[in-house]
C-alpha cells in the first residue's frame, strides 16, 4: 500500500513507478520464518497498491450492508421488515426506500464479492513468492498455519464480538478448497469458480423459493385439516411448525423480535449469548451449503489475479470497457429486482424470486466493474490522496475488520445507548460515514510508525511462531 518513502501517501500511485511490475508479489502472510530467508517479508515497496485500494474500497463497502445486522440483527439484514420504527411506511419511508435502493443496487453483494475475489488472489501472491525464492514445501507449511489461524480468529470474532463473522468461513475455504486450484490457468478457474456460483445461485433460489413453497403447501393442507377438525398428524403439526418458523425468519413477529432486542440490551454478556446459536449454526450449516459463496468468488479472484486484471496490467480502455459492461448490467439487475420486490410489498416468494435469482450475476459483474473504476483512478494517478487513505485500510484490513465490529458493537448493543433495534433506518448510515472516518485517520496514522496493523503483527507473529519486528524505525536499522 504506502511506500516506506513516504508513510502518509502511495508513492507514485497510478504511475509506472508507483505499480508493481508483472510477477511482483504482496506480502500476505507476513514475515518469514526466523531461518527461512527462502520466506522472507515483503517490503511496503514491494507491495501491489492497486490490490491495496480494492482491498480497503471494498472493506470500507461491506459495511454499508453489514450496518443493518449490527443495528437490527440478521432478520433484517436483506429487507428490513421488522424494525420497530418502519421503513417502508412511516414518516419517513421515502428517505428510507432511497437509501435502501442505493444500498442494494450499488453495494448489495459486489463489496463481498470484490474481498472475496482479493482473498483468492492472496493464495497466488503467498505461494509464488514462497516459490520462486525457493522455499519449496515450506510454502504450505505457512500457508496452512496461517489459515488455521484465520479459523481460529473467526470462531473469536463471532462468538465474543460478531454474529455476522466471515473470517471463519474464509480461513476453511482456504484450507480445504483453494490451494490445489493455485496452479489451475486462469480460464479453468473462470469456469470453475462460474459453474460453483451458478450453483450457489440454483441452491440459494431453491431454499429461498421451492423450499418454502413446499413448506406453505404441506401448511395449507394441515390447516385445511383443522378446520375440518380433524386430528393432525405428527408430519402436519410439524409442517405447521416449520412454516411458521420460515414466515418469523423473513418477518418477525413483533414478539420475537421484542425478545431479541431486550436480550441485546441487557449488556455484553447476555447479547453474546443471545447470538451463540446462531454463530453455531451458521458454522455448521453456512459452512456445508454455502460455500460455493466464498470459494466461487476466490477462485475467479485467483483468475483475475492470473490475467492481470487486479494487479493493474491491463489497459486503460479495457479496463473502461470492463466498467461500461459490469457496472450498468449489475445496477439494471439490481434495480429491476429489487423494484420488483419492493412493488409486490416484499411478498416472500416475489422477494426470493426477483432478488435472488439474479444476485450472483449481478454482484460479479457490480465487482468487476467498480475494481475497473478504481484501477482506472489508480493507473491516471487521479484522486491519489483519498485513494492514498483508501489503501492504508486495505493493508490494515483484518485490524479494520475487527475494529469496526467492535465499535458497532458498542454503539448498538454492549453500550449505555441502548440503540439496538430503534434507530431510524437512514439514520444507521451516520454510523457507517463515522466508521469510515474512523478507518480512514486510524490507518493512515497507524503506518506511519508501524509495518504492520495490530491485529496483522499477531497474525504474523502466530503464522511464523516468533515475534516479529513492528515499528518501521526498529525493521530499518536491523
Amino acid at each position: 500500500m504506502k511506500q516506506r518513502t513516504e508513510m502518509a501517501t502511495i508513492a507514485g500511485v497510478g504511475s509506472d513507478e508507483g505499480m508493481v511490475a508483472p510477477g511482483a508479489l504482496e506480502e500476505l502472510a507476513g514475515p518469514p520464518h526466523a531461518e527461512l530467508n527462502a520466506l522472507r517479508p515483503t517490503t511496503r515497496a514491494e507491495r501491489i497498491s492497486s490490490m491495496d485500494v480494492l482491498r480497503g474500497f471494498s472493506l470500507m463497502g461491506i459495511l454499508v450492508m453489514n450496518i443493518c445486522d449490527f443495528a437490527y440483527g440478521f432478520t433484517n439484514y436483506a429487507v428490513p421488515l421488522s424494525t420497530v420504527k418502519p421503513v417502508f411506511h412511516g414518516p419517513h419511508w421515502k428517505v428510507n426506500t432511497a437509501v435502501w435502493f442505493m444500498r442494494w443496487i450499488f453495494a448489495e453483494g459486489k463489496m463481498r464479492a470484490m474481498f472475496s475475489m482479493l482473498f483468492g488472489a492472496g493464495v497466488i501472491l503467498l505461494t509464488e513468492r514462497g516459490l520462486a525464492r525457493g522455499a519449496g514445501i515450506r510454502v504450505a507449511d505457512i500457508y496452512t498455519r496461517r489459515n488455521m489461524w484465520l479459523v481460529l480468529f473467526g470462531m473469536l470474532h463471532g462468538y465474543l464480538i460478531w454474529s455476522g463473522d466471515i473470517l471463519f468461513y474464509y480461513g476453511l475455504a482456504a484450507l480445504l478448497f483453494l490451494f490445489p486450484f493455485r496452479n489451475v490457468r486462469p480460464s479453468r478457474l473462470i469456469w470453475t469458480g462460474a459453474v460453483l456460483l451458478l450453483l450457489n445461485s440454483l441452491l440459494g433460489l431453491g431454499h429461498d423459493y421451492g423450499h418454502a413453497r413446499s413448506l406453505r403447501a404441506a401448511a395449507a393442507k394441515a390447516n385445511a385439516k383443522l378446520a375440518q377438525h380433524k386430528v393432525l398428524t405428527e408430519e402436519e403439526q410439524d409442517a405447521l411448525k416449520q412454516w411458521t418458523e420460515a414466515q418469523e425468519q423473513w418477518r418477525m413477529s413483533p414478539k420475537k423480535r421484542d425478545k431479541d432486542i431486550a436480550a441485546m440490551q441487557k449488556g455484553y454478556w447476555a447479547a453474546q449469548a443471545n447470538r451463540a446459536h446462531e454463530v453455531l449454526m451458521g458454522e455448521l450449516k453456512g459452512s456445508y451449503f454455502a460455500f460455493g459463496d466464498w470459494v466461487g468468488m476466490m477462485l475467479l479472484g485467483m483468475a483475475m489475479y492470473k490475467n492481470g486484471f487486479l494487479p493493474g496490467r491491463w489497459s486503460l480502455k479495457a479496463y473502461a470497457l470492463t466498467a461500461a459492461i459490469g457496472l450498468p448490467l449489475a445496477w439494471g439487475l439490481s434495480g429491476f429486482g429489487a423494484r420488483k420486490a419492493w412493488a409486490g410489498h416484499f411478498d416472500m416468494f416475489q422477494t426470493a424470486l426477483w432478488m435472488t435469482t439474479p444476485y450472483d450475476l449481478a454482484r460479479v459483474s457490480g465487482a468487476l466493474g467498480m475494481s475497473a473504476v478504481l484501477l482506472i483512478l489508480v493507473k491516471t494517478g487521479t484522486l491519489k490522496w483519498p485513494l492514498s487513505r483508501i489503501a492504508a485500510v486495505g493493508q490494515m484490513a483484518l485490524s479494520n475488520y475487527l475494529l469496526t465490529s467492535v465499535t458497532m458493537m458498542t454503539i448498538f448493543a454492549w453500550g449505555p445507548w441502548h440503540w439496538y433495534g430503534y434507530v431510524e433506518y437512514y439514520k444507521i448510515y451516520y454510523a457507517v460515514v463515522g466508521m469510515w472516518l474512523v478507518n480512514l485517520i486510524f490507518s493512515s496514522i497507524w503506518l506511519r510508525y508501524f509495518e504492520f496493523g495490530p491485529v496483522e503483527w499477531v497474525w504474523r507473529s502466530l503464522t511464523y511462531w516468533k515475534r516479529q519486528p513492528m515499528l518501521i524505525r526498529a525493521k530499518v536499522t536491523a
